[in-house]
């Protein structure tokens, strides 16, 4: 394994799941008041796909990583 790439794909894996999370709790905050729960569609709102390609990109990484 070679562990440079894993690290950084470690890396992007928890920037992506941690930044899509706060993105996430902001289209809902913005977008449905407290009463209403959120939609399924906020999956795929916009500012969603950059947080989708950080994730996508980790884990290209991860298994180049794994078969190095």
């Amino acid at each position: 394994m070679e562990w440079t790439l894993g690290y950084v794909a470690i890396a992007l894996l928890v920037i992506g799941l941690i930044g899509q999370a706060f993105e996430m709790r902001k289209i809902r905050q913005t977008a449905y008041k407290d009463e209403q729960l959120g939609s399924p569609t906020i999956f795929t709102n916009k500012k969603n796909f950059k947080w989708y390609g950080i994730l996508g990109i980790g884990i290209i990484l991860w298994y180049f990583a794994e078969r190095m």
